[in-house]
């Protein structure tokens, strides 16, 4: 019986972020259309989905942020943001985390999550990471955004690993990106997001939300050729705050 009474009230928690996610989204619809249309009005959908959809979904779950800055960034210049990733949490989390706009690298599939996908699409790179010539479409966007003044945000595992895995093996392309720009690597470790709101569904429950915002990799002094050696010395950092 116990058991049971769990698993609904797992149930109904997982039921409740997907309320929180559409619920502001349909009450900002026309403003969110409208911060979409322009790519130089970014700035105002950004603050809109990072102080009137991320915060509420986080608080709204129970889910309390707590950020530790090791080295904060400067305002008005751009980054790599990059972060271990196992929960959708992640997205709300990053987006707390930097006042900074930034716009997310992802995977394209998800433009087909209703309402979501068509603010995704709009707003975000995607990439096909099973297609080359996706892969070098997402440099050239990148590098339209990061003229604007925008940091460029990717959870360089490539995807959410095995709930069983701490960190999975990093791709190559934040890193690569961060050097050809000589943008800093700004390293960042989500502690509790998969006890928070893993995948799997009958899991996870309110509680702290802790980040670690590590010193930042410098990339001005580096070429192409120091990419592996960089990634390394990220994961590492991210791994070890994990493993403590």
């Amino acid at each position: 019986m116990l058991r049971l009474v769990q698993r609904i009230g797992q149930a109904l928690y997982r039921v409740w972020f997907y309320v929180l996610v559409a619920l502001p989204m349909l009450l900002l619809l026309p403003l969110l259309v409208i911060s979409v249309s322009r790519e130089a009005w970014y700035p105002i959908f950004f603050w809109m989905a990072r102080n009137l959809w991320a915060k509420p979904i986080l608080y709204g779950m129970g889910c309390f942020p707590r950020v530790v800055y090791e080295q904060r960034p400067v305002s008005g210049r751009s980054y790599m943001l990059v972060a271990n990733h196992t929960s959708m949490l992640d997205i709300m989390l990053m987006l707390h985390i930097s006042k900074n706009p930034f716009v997310f690298v992802g995977k394209k599939e998800l433009v087909n999550i209703p309402l979501f996908g068509f603010f995704y699409k709009r707003v975000c790179i995607m990439v096909d990471r099973g297609n080359a010539q996706s892969r070098t479409g997402v440099y050239l966007r990148a590098q339209r955004r990061l003229k604007q003044g925008l940091s460029i945000c990717i959870f360089p595992e490539g995807g959410v690993p095995d709930e069983q895995v701490v960190l999975d093996t990093f791709k190559d392309g934040a890193f690569r990106m961060a050097i050809a720009h000589g943008i800093p690597v700004v390293p960042m470790t989500f502690l509790d997001n998969k006890k928070r709101f893993p995948f799997t569904f009958f899991a996870g429950g309110p509680g702290q939300c802790r980040a670690k915002v590590h010193p930042f990799f410098e990339t001005r002094h580096l070429v192409a050729e120091d990419k592996v050696a960089l990634r390394e010395q990220v994961r590492s950092l991210i791994l070890a705050a994990l493993q403590k």
